[in-house]
């Protein structure tokens, strides 16, 4: 008889877990057959053995990564497509240059994309066109269509309107000066522009020390521009006379431009354009030519004016007036 023979053979449960079948107990009509299927597991794939029992039983396949592999134990799941980057380099170091002029006020990311590929963005004196490069903002010079950027962390560039009384200094322990206007602040700034105590008008602050050594050296020849109210008849070759040069106790002394803005009797609101930058050298141009200045205002310091800024007023410069000022001293 066969039956104490079938008695003594051991269940074989074990091969049909192994073979990845095991979710229903539907699947194990034949016990030769599972143990077919988990033999072949061990060798090219739980194909037939896993798909049955996953069919029977419920089970999900395991998800599939490139190369045909099977998603388990420490497999990387496939990157998403959105995050392929065919310029990325884990060792390069610096900042996707769109982000960059992104940050810079420039526009969005995609808006800087688009300059980036019309061929409008320079880096160091290169026209870049592909989207991928990273760049040092600390020390890159980028420029959109010729107008140089500000992109180092933490530089700032400010417009101020000083009033009448106060010194041109960041400090002074007897009288007011530009350090009360920006107390508060982390940066060291500096002031360009000096104007005396009794000159109000336009004067640029900064931290940024190349900037303003530049602004204030002679040798850039940064023009500024006067309204001075004068007392007298204006001559009417004083324009001439002045263009050509006043002699002054420290050497001749010459205005750019000279026009005359009104008159109410003897009074006269004139304009002056002059690039240099001796002490009080409108004030005495004037007095040299007979025409003492009562009230004195600058409007303009080099492409930034004063427009309609009020005393006491500081306000950032755009982005625009940033590039302006950077070009006119060929930074």
């Amino acid at each position: 008889m066969n039956t104490p023979a079938r008695r003594s053979q051991p269940s074989k449960p074990a091969p049909r877990r192994g073979g990845g079948g095991a979710g229903g107990s539907g699947g194990g009509s034949s016990s030769g057959g599972s143990a077919g299927s988990a033999g072949r597991q061990s060798g090219s794939g739980a194909r037939q053995g896993g798909g049955s029992g996953g069919r029977q039983g419920g089970a999900r396949p395991a998800p599939q990564l490139q190369g045909g592999k099977t998603g388990t134990g420490s497999a990387k799941p496939a990157r998403d497509w959105r995050d392929y980057d065919p310029f990325a380099d884990p060792n390069e170091e610096g900042v996707r240059l769109q982000k960059v002029l992104a940050q810079a006020g420039v526009g969005s990311r995609r808006v800087s994309e688009d300059l980036i590929a019309a061929g409008r963005v320079e880096v160091d004196g290169e026209i870049v066109r592909h989207q991928g490069m990273r760049v040092n903002p600390e020390t890159a010079v980028i420029r959109v269509d010729g107008m140089r950027i500000s992109t180092a962390e933490g530089i700032v560039h400010f417009a101020f309107n000083k009033p009448v009384g106060v010194v041109s200094a960041m400090d002074d322990p007897e009288r007011p000066n530009l350090g009360e206007y920006v107390r508060g602040r982390n940066e060291r700034l500096f002031h360009v522009g000096r104007l005396d105590v009794d000159t109000e008008g336009l004067i640029l602050l900064t931290n940024d020390g190349e900037l303003a050594h530049r602004l204030a050296h002679p040798s850039y020849e940064i023009r500024k521009v006067y309204r001075a109210q004068v007392y007298g008849v204006i001559p009417r070759d004083l324009g001439k006379r002045l263009r050509e040069g006043v002699d002054l106790e420290d050497g001749l002394a010459r205005v750019d431009h000279f026009r005359l803005l009104d008159t109410v009797g003897k009074n006269a609101l004139v304009e002056i354009t002059i690039h240099e930058g001796r002490n009080r050298i409108v004030r005495r141009i004037m007095d040299a030519v007979g025409l003492p200045v009562r009230g004195l205002v600058r409007t303009k310091f080099g492409p930034i004016s004063l427009g309609d800024q009020k005393p006491e007023r500081l306000r950032p410069l755009n982005k625009e007036e940033v590039g302006a000022v950077y070009k006119a001293v060929g930074l």
